[in-house]
């Protein structure tokens, strides 16, 4: 698909507000090489290829090994993934797959035995950054494949 709007580029009020929720949740307490492979995996389930793209370049940037990459769908089955780390994958699965059902008390009391409240609230927006990530690019379109890893200084 074509680029049909890039929302990003325009300066939108609604847009720049979707920017400064990623960046709380960039600066939170959460494992931010992680919160990358969570996004992978989210956007795997939304099939918004140029997010996929993006963070599969950032994950082999900060040093992701691609065993975990491949596997991230395959989470459940694989000894590679922390506890922890499964139970955020679960949370932000739970959260994408709404589909008008409730998260049960046995999944929140699962995934809130690894997170404090706080990180409860930034894993919970985190996952609904990307989700709304996924869905601008899904609407209007991105350029995939031009995504670069900006370098550092």
């Amino acid at each position: 698909m074509s680029q049909r709007i890039n929302a990003f580029a325009m300066g939108n009020k609604a847009v720049n507000a979707l920017h400064t929720m990623g960046y709380h949740v960039e600066n939170s307490s959460l494992d931010n090489s992680f919160l990358e492979l969570l996004y992978f995996r989210v956007s795997q389930m939304n099939g918004c290829a140029f997010c996929l793209d993006m963070h599969s370049k950032q994950l082999r940037a900060k040093g992701e090994t691609e065993q975990r990459i491949f596997l991230v769908s395959a989470w459940r089955e694989c000894p590679f993934y922390t506890e922890k780390e499964k139970a955020a994958l679960l949370w932000a699965e739970k959260l994408t797959a709404l589909n008008g059902k409730e998260i049960s008390d046995e999944i929140y009391t699962e995934v809130s035995a690894h997170f404090s409240e706080t990180e409860m609230v930034d894993l919970t927006m985190a996952v609904i950054a990307i989700n709304s990530y996924n869905r601008v690019n899904i609407a209007f379109g991105a350029e995939v494949g031009t995504y670069q890893v900006p370098e550092k200084n």
